[in-house]
């Protein structure tokens, strides 16, 4: 299955709720789901019964969408957090977020989980000292993630440094502007991830 290059905000509406798929324009009058706040197509307006199958495919074609990961990549995440004690839905949860790119996006250094995967594939940033271009890499706690010196002086880190009293960062991290670095204290738990997920039924479809 090949990555979207389709329109986001089709995808928002897709899935009747912002995914923040478009950074700033997400939270601007601008957005899609604002005006038009039905699925996309020539039917989108009509009643659909759903059935519990449906329910389930689209919290979890939502979930994946928003963090931008594909099919496969995503079942294999499922069978990760199923080998794990605890949850399975609040594992997921966990890996989702302790993506690297997502993690980058979390810390305001990016406007959308699009623009920090790019900025990661093209080596700004580094872990532990150790330069790191794969968005789906798992950052551990204690881990310190930072630009690199020689990328602190390109345009979106300019932006972010000057937007970053207006951003408030999960509890999990702790973001130092000045320096461009991020501080991993632990990793994050369900309660610390404010996204709107129905996680149980994710785990209802793939226990089929």
């Amino acid at each position: 299955m090949a990555r979207y290059t389709g329109p986001d905000c089709k995808r928002c509406r897709r899935e009747k709720t912002k995914l923040f798929l478009k950074g700033a324009r997400c939270d601007s009058p601008k957005c899609a789901i604002e005006s038009r706040p039905y699925p996309p197509g020539d039917h989108g307006r009509g009643r659909v019964k759903e059935s519990e199958y449906s329910i389930q495919k689209r919290e979890k074609q939502k979930v994946a969408r928003m963090y931008g990961v594909l099919e496969r990549q995503f079942h294999n995440y499922y069978e990760q957090a199923s080998r794990q004690p605890g949850k399975t839905g609040e594992n997921l949860l966990t890996i989702l977020e302790s993506r690297l790119d997502n993690v980058v996006f979390r810390s305001g250094f990016a406007k959308s989980r699009d623009m920090a995967r790019q900025l990661v594939r093209h080596g700004h940033f580094l872990v532990n000292g150790r330069r790191v271009n794969i968005p789906s890499f798992q950052v551990s706690a204690k881990d310190v993630i930072e630009v690199s010196p020689k990328s602190r002086d390109l345009t979106p880190f300019i932006v972010a440094r000057a937007e970053a009293p207006e951003h408030t960062s999960p509890a999990w991290m702790d973001v130092v502007p000045s320096t461009m670095r991020i501080l991993i204290h632990s990793l994050p738990t369900r309660a610390q991830i404010d996204a709107t997920v129905q996680e149980q039924l994710i785990v209802e479809l793939y226990s089929k």
